[in-house]
């Protein structure tokens, strides 16, 4: 099987493995209820931008992160945390680092 590296804006990882290990440590290094670091942040913010529903996760702009609880219903994962948008309106919509890492299908032409 080939690796598939990922490119952000702020490191590149050589197999999309590591970027999953990298952001579910980062999210693992916050206690429910936390507000994302500066530093983590940008790479979250780059991350964002491969979410296939970026401009709705993003609304009227990101304000920071924080990490919560997943909201009841739609989230596949067991996980007891994820990360959060706050918008710069005060809205906050909820983000898997998973689903910005999934390989996306070859466009059809």
């Amino acid at each position: 099987m080939a690796k598939r590296p990922v490119e952000l804006d702020t490191r590149r990882f050589e197999k999309a493995g590591d970027a999953t290990a990298f952001f579910r440590a980062m999210l693992n290094r916050y206690e429910i209820g936390s507000r994302v670091s500066e530093e983590d942040a940008l790479d979250l913010a780059a991350l964002l931008k491969l979410h296939s529903e970026y401009a709705e996760k993003v609304g009227a702009g990101i304000s920071h992160f924080e990490v919560r609880r997943p909201p009841e219903e739609g989230f596949q994962s067991l996980s007891k945390q994820c990360f959060w948008v706050v918008r710069m309106d005060g809205s906050v919509i909820d983000f898997s680092y998973k689903s910005c890492l999934e390989k996306k299908p070859a466009s059809i032409v």
